[in-house]
């Protein structure tokens, strides 16, 4: 018998990330947080204390894995953001909540830009609110100095302690390959591919990086750009195995175990194993690893920055923050703040600033389900308040327990970063720390009221029905996502080669990875009684064309009969139509469209298309869907 599943709302609250402690990001913000505020306690500046151990607090939770390069973009950029928002935040009253509201709709619109961006919106926003409410006897430029100084301390140590290099995010590439190729004709493909587009966005960031900030090249620098375009071809073919589904022999997948290990070293493969080519794939696959037999052992070749040229913007092309999904979450933000910050107006006057920051940090639409972000948020809060009290009662109280408390906050909070609720509660204990250092012993039951009543507004206000609408949020990023799978289909079909194939692949997977997790953030939202489409199979669908696109390309390169000009456009067109049904202004029955005889691919996009037209709602049943399949087969 079957066991029940809970919802997923229900559950989400309980999911804890794994993996390895972050030792070094534990040493960073040891030496972070509560060795700022203690200096600040010791020379008698303890406002000054306060605002540089939030800024180390906030830089230690931005302070993720990565290269020394990304540190400085990751920890860097939200900095920045948030010493604006202390400079902006010098207004009381119902000016501050006008200026939250706007602040809100800025946010929130900015956060579809990606994780640095919106990380920036919310330190901008929140920082605001510090800066409008807080006591602290400074002038806007000296708080927000010593708010960029607490986050440069963490950047400084970031840049000084050892971490995982570009060759080590170019090495991760190769063995996330060799993981994808050993999942072939597995029930775990998908999520190994998946798996290795994120290795492949992390090394294109990193080198991306280093190249930004490299005033001139090394040979050093021309072998990684070599060794990943070698990936890059690699992984190409790999897409189109996985897209035949045929489980491979084990000595297919010990080639990128050997070109891993190889650039971790420097040193040369040796001897790489192929599978047999008797198929389109795997002849493509024998070949790319010819090529990246040669790239690592000759050094810089003409194709060597193929896969990491394009400007970065082009791959933000379509979601901006002035599109429907910018729109939607910029909207969304700024009710739920713009509400708690005129009810803690009208409500209190002393720590009224709590209510909008816990509302900001709740209502991100990118940080994860609302509900369980809520229920997470007051459960941390009560954890932190009761331990602060416990020592507290057992230290008598003063500055040097608070300090000491900030310390140990400190030490925590990397691997607290894992869930939501012990991040809060983590971030909990510092921040009580802070307010105990300046001056407010009676802080801690303050912070649990407020969390408690921002957690109920959110909780209403975030829930009202234009405001909890998916369709802007996830269907614009799917709609997104289909559009770059046509611009590398219309490519591909085109009969073009060279680098812009690969870069037009690229953008495609990163869309689609874009889009999953936000059906998977959608798919862990309370349901209000509306009904709700179903986006996860929507996104899965779409990576299944994009693989089949990939497959295609392989094939079509490998001697298999290219469509007439009229059939493929009619085969890219339905892909813009049903990107615009998942936009809310696509065709009620999408048009019939038959794939050329023989041709597997292409029939495999219009299967998937035909399902998530009739997923998005607009296309009629799936009888009526499956009908119009019929014709275009015939």
């Amino acid at each position: 018998m079957r066991r029940s599943q809970p919802p997923r709302w229900l559950a989400h609250p309980l999911r804890w990330q794994r993996g390895p402690v972050p030792w070094a990001a534990t040493f960073r913000s040891a030496l972070g947080t509560g060795p700022l505020l203690a200096a600040g306690a010791a020379t008698g500046h303890p406002g000054a204390g306060v605002l540089a151990g939030l800024g180390a607090l906030f830089a230690a939770i931005n302070d993720r894995p990565g290269t020394r390069r990304t540190g400085v973009l990751h920890i860097g950029v939200p900095a920045l953001g948030g010493a604006a928002g202390l400079l902006a935040g010098t207004v009381h009253g119902w000016w501050a909540v006008a200026l939250l509201t706007l602040l809100g709709l800025v946010s929130g619109a900015v956060s579809v830009a990606g994780a640095v961006s919106s990380a920036a919106g919310v330190q901008v926003l929140v920082l605001a609110a510090v800066g409008s409410g807080m006591p602290l006897a400074l002038p806007g430029w000296a708080r927000a100095g010593c708010f960029l100084a607490g986050a440069a301390w963490i950047l400084l140590l970031r840049l000084l302690t050892p971490q995982a290099g570009e060759r080590a995010a170019v090495a991760a590439v190769f063995d996330a390959l060799a993981d994808a190729l050993a999942a072939v004709g597995t029930p775990g493909a998908e999520a190994a591919r998946r798996r290795l587009t994120a290795a492949l966005d992390r090394a294109d960031e990193a080198l991306r990086m280093r190249r930004l900030l490299r005033v001139r090249g090394t040979a050093e620098d021309g072998a990684l750009e070599t060794r990943f375009a070698a990936a890059a071809g690699l992984c190409e073919a790999a897409v189109a195995l996985l897209w035949e589904g045929t489980p491979l022999p084990a000595r297919a997948f010990a080639g990128p175990r050997r070109l891993a290990e190889a650039v971790r070293s420097g040193g040369a493969p040796g001897p790489l194993p192929v599978p047999v080519a008797d198929t389109a794939a795997r002849t493509a696959f024998d070949r790319a690893v010819l090529d990246a037999g040669v790239a690592f052992g000759t050094g810089p070749g003409p194709g060597a920055r193929a896969s990491s040229s394009a400007p970065a913007g082009d791959r933000w092309r379509g979601v901006r923050p002035w599109g429907p999904a910018g729109r939607e979450y910029g909207v969304r933000v700024a009710v739920c703040v713009g509400v708690s910050a005129a009810v803690a107006v009208l409500l209190r006057a002393d720590h009224w600033y709590w209510l909008p920051v816990t509302a900001a940090f709740l209502v991100k639409p990118d940080y994860g389900p609302l509900f369980s972000r809520v229920v997470n948020r007051f459960a941390g809060t009560a954890a932190g308040v009761l331990l602060f009290a416990g020592v507290g009662a057992a230290a008598g109280g003063g500055t040097w327990p608070a300090v000491a408390v900030a310390g140990v906050a400190g030490l925590l909070l990397p691997v607290a970063l894992r869930h939501f609720g012990a991040q809060t509660a983590a971030v909990t204990l510092a921040v009580l720390a802070f307010a105990g250092v300046a001056g407010d012993a009676q802080a801690a039951l303050s912070r649990l009221v407020d969390t408690a009543l921002a957690c109920a507004i959110v909780l209403l206000v975030g829930h009202l029905p234009r405001l909890a609408d998916t369709r802007a949020r996830v269907g614009h990023r799917s709609a997104y996502a289909l559009r770059s799978t046509r611009r590398y289909l219309d490519h591909v079909l085109a009969g073009r080669d060279g680098e812009e194939r690969g870069e037009l692949r690229r953008a495609a997977y990163h869309a689609l990875a874009q889009a999953r997790g936000a059906a998977e953030t959608a798919a862990a939202e309370l349901r209000t009684g509306r009904a709700e489409r179903d986006w996860l199979r929507v996104t899965a669908r779409a990576e299944r064309i994009a693989d089949a696109a990939t497959a295609c390309a392989v094939r079509l390169e490998h001697g298999a009969g290219r469509p007439e000009e009229p059939a493929a456009q009619r085969i890219t067109a339905a892909l813009a139509a049903v990107a615009d049904t998942l936009d809310g202004h696509g065709p009620a029955v999408l048009a019939p469209v038959s794939a050329p005889p023989g041709c597997r691919t292409l029939d495999d996009i219009l299967t998937e298309l035909h399902a998530i037209h009739a997923l998005a709602g607009t296309g009629g049943n799936s009888e009526r869907t499956g009908r119009i399949r019929s014709v275009a087969e015939r």
